[in-house]
């Protein structure tokens, strides 16, 4: 399946739209996670904890988008964003979506 965040795919032409297919996880932070983050936090830095909770997370959504596209029979997703909001205390969702398509060869 071709994905992609512009509007169209170099040498197809999009043949059909399909709908708008999302993919999202919820995530918590681990007390664990948070007290190391805090300790780098004062003395700074990257905080490898949360980067790759959101790596995973990202990974995770567009995973869930492309089963739903598939579902629909489609070839690719097109304009696929990623969106994050906080859902409670301690917890954000990562959302991806897009527009699934039947592509054709030009």
């Amino acid at each position: 399946m071709i994905v992609t965040t512009t509007e169209y795919v170099p040498g197809y032409e999009v043949e059909e739209v399909l709908g708008i297919v999302t993919g999202n996880t919820v995530r918590a932070k681990h007390i664990g996670k948070d007290i190391l983050a805090g300790l780098k936090n004062i003395v700074g830095g990257e905080l490898q904890e949360y980067t790759d909770m959101l790596s995973d997370a990202r990974k995770e959504a567009l995973n869930r988008m492309l089963k739903e596209a598939d579902m629909l029979g489609a070839d690719g997703v097109i304009c696929v964003r990623f969106t994050t909001s906080q859902t409670m205390a301690g917890a954000a969702e990562l959302l991806a979506f897009g527009t699934a398509v039947k592509l054709k060869k030009k």
